[in-house]
């Protein structure tokens, strides 16, 4: 799915919730209806939950050599039904250059965080402002992808709009690192 970058599952957190949340068989569901499964899953989680499961995502993310080579790591503003990013954002643009997306169009592009500086952008997603500086492709050394579903060889299944497909396959990305995670999981046959 992401031409000659390295792809790994992060982290999968299974979380019963009461058995609520019965859906029926991955395998015979239709995109759409995995992705409202998967949302219906991750939004569950309760604040406490949500901190503790994002907190230890992102504790591994520190922990890869990867991560800790880059210059320049490229990450998300999390939606509500994703791992949330914001404190990790915080703590990680002190010490080296970090990238979010910016919906332009048919095309995200990246530009540098600055805490503090985001405005609400395409989907409600926050982005930066047009006033941070872009970033090239080719500046990213790490990357962290977020992500529906997986398989459990780790295919991704994203919202359906091919932004990160579209950017990882552009020529001037490296494709060094590129890392899916997902909040609560179970690895679905297919995506």
């Amino acid at each position: 799915m992401f031409p000659d970058a390295k792809i790994a599952i992060v982290c999968r957190i299974t979380i019963e919730t009461g058995g609520n949340f019965r859906p029926k068989r991955w395998d015979f569901m239709t995109k759409k209806e995995l992705r409202a499964a998967m949302k219906k899953r991750n939004l569950s989680l309760s604040s406490e939950e949500r901190d503790a499961a994002s907190e230890r995502i992102f504790g591994r993310v520190e922990r890869l050599p990867g991560f800790s080579a880059a210059r320049c790591a490229a990450f998300f503003c999390a939606l509500p039904d994703e791992p949330q990013t914001g404190a990790a954002l915080a703590r990680w643009s002190a010490a080296k250059r970090i990238v979010v997306p910016r919906v332009e169009g048919d095309a995200m592009r990246f530009y540098d965080y600055a805490p503090g500086e985001l405005c609400r952008g395409a989907f409600g997603i926050a982005e930066p402002s047009v006033a941070e500086r872009p970033c090239d492709p080719a500046e990213i050394d790490f990357i962290v992808v977020p992500g529906v579903a997986f398989t459990a060889a780790g295919a991704r299944m994203g919202r359906g709009r091919g932004y990160y497909d579209k950017y990882l396959s552009q020529p001037g990305f490296r494709g060094v690192k590129a890392l899916s995670l997902i909040h609560i999981s179970e690895p679905t046959r297919r995506v």
